[in-house]
């Protein structure tokens, strides 16, 4: 392993310097070759050999197909970038190939759930009345009115919103600004948790527009509770994630009549293929509605 630290250092520098990618990915890239380090310890000498026989082991061993797709990507960026810098002498993941996969729809819930949802975080509010309780109903409805990531959602500075234009400033993926339309519900839950702020912010509170319980920033994993804790709230079924509102909110537009190319803006996809999927979403739902209801399906 001694071989590869000071080289995954350097890359590491690159991929947080140069390509801007957040904090999860950086460590998830860094795990993948740490686990190649393991297989092949001298990264001047890998061959494509060697890369196959790492993923073979993978295959065998039950990992899941978008782990393998992840790692060769991880693979091929590295040692793309390692041959440019002149740190190997040859890329041997140049025609290192990743196994195909067949696409897995993402689970949508339905606008009645949503609604369901919605309702719900709006009743422990009306409970609890507390800051917190207001906080996590502008979460909720923020994130299902934009499609925001919750890296996207955690970053939003409190400069970043417009309630007047109903619009909100993000920086997306690889450092990208994007500036996404939010609805009523969405722009009347933030403005009163605005209104609420300042019974949890404190001196050293950062300029964000959603805080932890004690003031800090708030931390992905609480907005993921969160949104897990109200989805479930719902009822059977219900319970989803920050990315299962994304995906609810892009299949709702495109059942609404949206185009793809405005989803894809919305969402801060870099391909308008990654955004197609949920076309497969509807069509596969009006597949189903026909099933059920046309009298010769």
């Amino acid at each position: 392993m001694s071989a590869w630290e000071g080289l995954l250092a350097e890359y590491e520098e690159h991929l947080r310097a140069d390509r801007g990618l957040s904090e999860h990915t950086v460590r998830a890239y860094l795990g993948d070759l740490r686990d190649l380090a393991a297989h092949a310890p001298d990264p001047r000498r890998v061959t494509l050999a060697a890369l196959r026989s790492w993923l073979a082991g993978m295959a065998s061993g039950g990992v899941a197909s978008a782990t393998v797709q992840r790692r060769v990507a991880c693979i091929r960026g590295f040692f793309g970038w390692a041959r440019r810098e002149g740190f190997v002498d040859a890329d041997p993941a140049a025609r290192l190939q990743a196994p195909k996969r067949g696409r897995r729809l993402p689970k949508v819930i339905t606008r009645s759930a949503v609604d369901e949802v919605m309702e719900a975080a709006a009743a422990r509010l009306a409970d609890a009345d507390d800051p917190v309780a207001a906080r996590d109903l502008a979460i909720v409805e923020l994130l299902y009115s934009s499609g925001l990531r919750v890296s996207e959602l955690v970053g939003i500075g409190t400069a970043d919103v417009d309630l007047d234009g109903r619009v909100v400033r993000v920086m997306g993926k690889g450092g990208k600004e994007r500036v996404v339309p939010i609805g009523v519900p969405a722009a009347r839950a933030v403005d009163a948790w605005l209104a609420r702020r300042p019974e949890i912010a404190t001196e050293k509170s950062p300029d964000r527009l959603f805080l932890g319980a004690r003031g800090g920033p708030l931390d992905p994993r609480v907005a993921r509770r969160v949104v897990h804790g109200a989805t479930a709230a719902a009822g059977p079924g219900a319970e989803i994630g920050p990315h299962g509102l994304r995906h609810a909110m892009a299949t709702h537009l495109l059942d609404g009549g949206a185009d793809l190319r405005s989803v894809q803006e919305m969402l801060g996809h870099a391909s308008v293929g990654t955004t197609q999927v949920y076309t497969h979403v509807s069509s596969e739902r009006l597949r189903e509605a026909f099933r059920q209801a046309h009298p010769r399906a």
